[in-house]
């Protein structure tokens, strides 16, 4: 009986067995990290040729570079798309905002991991039973929740008004500080990328049914990674928090910040782990200028920016060129091209061998009259 004939667990466990001893290590991965290290030492030197406005912007840059590629660790592979950043950011901010002054900064920011872990346990184990749309509602709504919550909390407190954190921190430590965050973000997301959580993941994107039949624990896994990105947005939040010095529920939880995070990693592609910082630069930059030149109309832009990124390029920069790629390959591999070629190839080998007939029977000839003459 073949595994067509088993039953289904039969064969999903052999299926899974074998992919668990599959060879999951992509040939290029050793060169792409590399290369990664080679582009955060040379993003650390930014602070030593640039500094006001233009550090400003490098600041911006690292901050959504980190929390896009937080983004992608869990929705690339498994396509949930999660609206819920904002809810883990804040929560990393107000911890720093709550305690500054009373307990050591450092331990504040391990204190915001801890929190932004927790939240994300536990609204993982309640929500990432359901998936498509009730998952993006849920996330949608979870940061306008945690706002409305802090905001009671402020008012029974009787500070209806934000929360000052005074610090004192330079601008390039605060860079560094982003850049460090955006740097192991990259690395764990590299690891989870070669591990066997990662190939789970990817097995749950591409159908969750199958993954259930191959016998991945698929709300475990999603649970875990879920942990894993909302982490890294808490301590996003809590090393942000000094440096915009005031902190307020509309700020911190601004549904802006989900929304920005998610069309930056869109626009870069969500194939590739590097992706997001593909499409940050460009959104950061281009969003400045929006600020600047029509600030009145920031919220309408950014639906704007979602629509033509859904609708035009889905697939983002990297997929435009990757398809690019693939259509050219195809085409140099065409059965017709290749046809063509080997056509070309037994016309000129015929071409030449006539050529050179002829040459022959012109050299014969030749030697025949010269022997005839001698004669």
């Amino acid at each position: 009986m073949n595994d067509a004939d088993k039953p289904l667990p039969t064969a999903a466990a052999r299926i899974a067995g074998k992919l668990r001893d599959a060879r999951i290590l992509a040939p290029g991965e050793t060169r792409n990290l590399l290369v990664a290290v080679l582009i955060f030492v040379a993003a650390a030197g930014v602070p030593f040729v640039a500094n006001g406005y233009a550090l400003t912007l490098a600041i911006s840059i690292a901050m959504y570079a980190g929390l896009s590629t937080s983004w992608l660790l869990f929705s690339g592979p498994t396509n949930y798309i999660a609206l819920s950043t904002a809810a883990f950011f804040g929560i990393g901010m107000y911890t720093v905002a709550g305690g500054i002054g009373i307990v050591p900064y450092p331990v504040l920011i391990l204190a915001a991991a801890v929190a932004g872990a927790a939240l994300a346990f536990v609204v993982g184990l309640a929500t990432l039973r359901v998936s498509g749309v009730y998952f993006v509602i849920f996330t949608l709504g979870l940061a306008e929740l945690v706002r409305q919550i802090m905001t009671w909390l402020q008012h029974v407190l009787g500070t209806m008004s934000g929360v000052y954190v005074l610090i004192d921190r330079s601008e390039p430590m605060y860079y560094w500080q982003l850049l460090l965050v955006a740097a192991a973000v990259y690395l764990v997301g590299w690891w989870i990328g070669r591990s066997r959580l990662g190939f789970a993941l990817r097995i749950i994107g591409n159908d969750e049914v199958v993954a259930v039949h191959c016998g991945i624990n698929t709300a475990r896994a999603k649970v875990i990674l879920f942990v894993i990105s909302s982490t890294f947005a808490a301590i996003t939040g809590a090393l942000i928090a000094p440096r915009w010095s005031y902190v307020e529920p509309g700020v911190a939880f601004s549904p802006a910040l989900s929304f920005q995070v998610v069309i930056m990693a869109l626009l870069g592609g969500t194939q590739r782990l590097w992706g997001p910082l593909l499409g940050v630069i460009p959104f950061v930059l281009l969003w400045e200028l929006i600020a600047i030149e029509v600030p009145s109309q920031t919220t309408l832009l950014l639906g704007v920016s979602f629509l033509l990124i859904v609708y035009v390029i889905p697939d983002g920069v990297t997929g435009l060129v990757e398809n690019a790629l693939h259509r050219r390959g195809a085409v140099a591999g065409s059965p017709l091209l290749k046809r063509s070629l080997a056509g070309s190839g037994s016309i000129l080998r015929a071409s030449v061998r006539r050529s050179s007939d002829r040459v022959a029977g012109s050299v014969r000839d030749l030697m025949r009259r010269w022997k005839s003459y001698n004669a």
